[in-house]
């Protein structure tokens, strides 16, 4: 039986000679680059799991001697021919899943893979790949246990417009203990963001994500829509008639608006650049939109309702014309 030869030092780009420091750096390296919930390039996903099927061989010193004596003359990609006895060859891989509660699946592993270290290496097809410290120190997403643990947390339109660092502390349903963490919540957050917290569950799940599912509180003066923001801008009559400029809030603080004359209720004037930032798109920021709402007096004073019916005398205008 034939197959492709994988050259796991080629795929890590280190030498034949490179110390067990110099694989386990190189390792992190490119899983930083490939892995998954990073990089979304097509092909992505196929480069990690070589890369983690190279590292699983060659961190071990005995996995990587007994990997080193199929010889040194094989290049990548080559027909390669399992020398006699093979069937017997053992390869066995500290740090397994029992020592971390961490695993990357080998299915999807090369036919190589399998010979030597699975179905022909007393380990069973599709048995876990331990996969560690892919984010300095941090195990990435699809390296976790199964089932992170979840939680959700609300914020309000402040926080999410400026970014904030939130306390929250988690409970433990299991044994009532409680585990305290400092969230780091970016500007531009939105509702049904999701903010992993990689590693570290609650006390009894220790290991596990904690996933934060965010949720932004109404707020009374505006409405959210994607990263612009809504409100409401209630002017007179005559303010709506003649132009007139009017004080309106922000997220900022108060700034001047300009109503041109002839507005009508409902229409929207649009403040660029005073909604929420686009996280990932520097310097971009979501617009607010102002509705104009044009408020009638309820009472009028004599000098006020005479000046109305005077208006009313003059005036041409037809609204339903």
């Amino acid at each position: 039986m034939s197959m492709k030869f994988q050259d796991y030092y080629e795929t890590l780009g280190v030498s034949r000679s490179a110390s067990q420091d110099e694989i386990k750096r190189a390792h992190r390296k490119l899983a930083r680059k490939y892995h998954p919930d990073v990089n979304k390039e097509a092909g992505a996903e196929d480069k990690f799991k070589q890369i983690s099927e190279a590292y699983e061989v060659l961190k071990d010193p005995e996995t990587r001697k007994k990997y080193d004596e199929l010889g040194a003359n094989w290049k990548a990609g080559q027909e390669f021919r399992p020398p006699p006895g093979y069937e017997n060859m053992k390869f066995e891989f500290g740090g397994g899943r029992g020592n971390s509660g961490f695993s990357f699946s080998s299915d999807g592993f090369s036919d190589f893979f399998e010979t030597f270290f699975g179905r022909g290496g007393g380990r069973a097809h599709g048995a876990g790949v331990n996969v560690e410290d892919l984010f300095g120190g941090r195990r990435g997403a699809a390296a976790r246990a199964p089932g992170a643990v979840e939680a959700a947390i609300t914020i309000s339109l402040e926080d999410a417009y400026h970014g904030v660092t939130k306390q929250i502390t988690l409970q433990d349903p299991t044994n009532g203990a409680s585990k305290a963490y400092q969230v780091k919540i970016p500007a531009g957050t939105t509702t049904g963001s999701k903010i992993r917290l990689p590693s570290q569950g609650a006390p009894s799940r220790a290991g596990q994500d904690v996933l934060l599912h965010v949720t932004i509180a109404h707020d009374s003066r505006f409405e959210l829509h994607g990263h612009n923001l809504h409100t409401t801008l209630a002017i007179s009559p005559w303010e709506a008639t003649l132009g007139a400029k009017v004080p309106v809030r922000t997220l900022d603080g108060q700034v001047t608006l300009t109503v041109p004359p002839g507005s009508s209720s409902g229409q929207k004037l649009r403040l660029r650049d005073k909604g929420l930032p686009q996280r990932g798109k520097k310097g971009k920021r979501g617009d607010l939109l102002v509705h104009l709402k044009i408020v009638v007096p309820k009472q009028l004073n004599e000098k006020e309702k005479e000046l109305f019916e005077s208006l009313k005398k003059e005036s041409k205008f037809d609204p339903r014309g």
